[in-house]
């Protein structure tokens, strides 16, 4: 059924906009990861190749994504520019990071007005990057936080003389990996060198002075990585392509399949793992006088990461997780541990 109302409103936004539709998401809820990453681009091609036509004359591309690999957005609006004349982004809320790119290659930015952007800032992770002493995962590092770094010490305490900024960039390094901090660099250059190649790929042709202040507002002038970027700000300062002027049922019908979607991935549902075990562990069993505590409780978990859909086909990317909590730790905090048992896409 939810698959019907989706479709629904999926042919509903076709007639309107007389285009052809493909949704793509990836998970917003909290502790559910999900990114752009590079197993979609073929799944694209899977959802393009049923279309009825190629090209097609116009393809949106409804988007919801806090982003992810950087790299992708070049592979996908190549690959839309061969089966559409001319595609479009439709936004109704969150376009972060690599989806920020992605809407940068649209011919036109449609945005609802709960819509967001953000700076196309990248954060990178590398095996050289710091690793967090609690979970010891690697922390990612923001480009621009390095960047804002040596500017403090530069501007704001007034560091200038050679030697002092030198002893600044050793406490640096001591703390960072001097090749995590190469690749931060490296990743600056390949961030603006796709955001350029993918406004250059626009059908209308943009001036090059302009692509260039484009990319530097979007990569490094609005300071900080979470900045949320409503329609206005995208329109009227950084001078994006975007159509901020819908009709209520085009508004309406952006907002109705977002919110199905929403509910698929259950996004407002924080995801919490250890909750049911610890419901089970503390679930006491008496025997007379004795209260005992089972050892050790598991638990299955099915979460959704991805989803692309189009009027042909609903393709899910999923993973299928154990978790075992065991007898509290040292300092009193339940342990859980996580295994993948499955995961791969699925296709309906």
């Amino acid at each position: 059924m939810s698959r019907e109302k989706r479709l629904e409103l999926i042919q509903k936004i076709e007639r309107l906009r007389n285009s052809k539709v493909i949704c793509y998401l990836t998970s917003l809820r909290p502790n559910v990861p999900g990114q752009i990453a590079g197993d979609q681009v073929p799944i694209f091609f899977k959802h393009l190749s049923r279309l009825d036509k190629r090209p097609v004359e116009k393809l949106d591309i409804f988007l919801c994504s806090n982003g992810g690999d950087g790299t992708v957005p070049w592979r996908l609006t190549s690959l839309f520019r061969e089966f559409s004349k001319s595609f479009d982004v439709l936004i109704p809320y969150r376009a972060y990071s690599a989806a920020s790119l992605l809407a940068l290659g649209a011919d036109e930015i449609v945005m609802h007005p709960f819509g967001e952007m953000g700076p196309i800032d990248p954060t990178v992770t590398n095996e050289f990057n710091p690793s967090n002493p609690i979970t010891n995962r690697q922390i990612g590092i923001s480009v621009e936080d390095v960047k804002a770094y040596i500017s403090f010490i530069k501007e704001t305490v007034g560091i200038t003389h050679e030697d002092e900024l030198v002893r600044t960039i050793e406490i640096l390094a001591n703390k960072v990996h001097p090749l995590a901090l190469g690749n931060v660099e490296r990743f600056i250059s390949q961030s603006r060198m796709i955001a350029r190649k993918i406004l250059k790929n626009r059908k209308n042709n943009v001036d090059d002075h302009v692509i260039e202040e484009i990319v530097e507002n979007m990569a490094s002038r609005l300071y900080f990585h979470g900045h949320p970027i409503n329609r206005k700000e995208a329109k009227n300062e950084l001078k994006l392509h975007v159509n901020d002027e819908l009709g209520p049922d085009i508004e309406s019908a952006l907002w109705d399949l977002y919110e199905l979607y929403d509910s698929e991935f259950e996004n407002k549902k924080e995801f919490r793992p250890a909750d049911p075990l610890l419901k089970q562990r503390y679930q006491l069993y008496k025997s007379g006088d004795q209260i005992q505590l089972p050892k050790t409780y598991d638990s299955t978990e099915t979460l959704l990461h991805c989803m692309i859909e189009s009027e042909a086909l609903c393709s899910k990317h999923t993973t299928k997780r154990e978790y075992y909590l065991t007898d509290l730790g040292p300092d009193q905090e339940p342990q859980i541990r996580e295994i993948v048992i499955g995961q791969g896409w699925d296709h309906q």
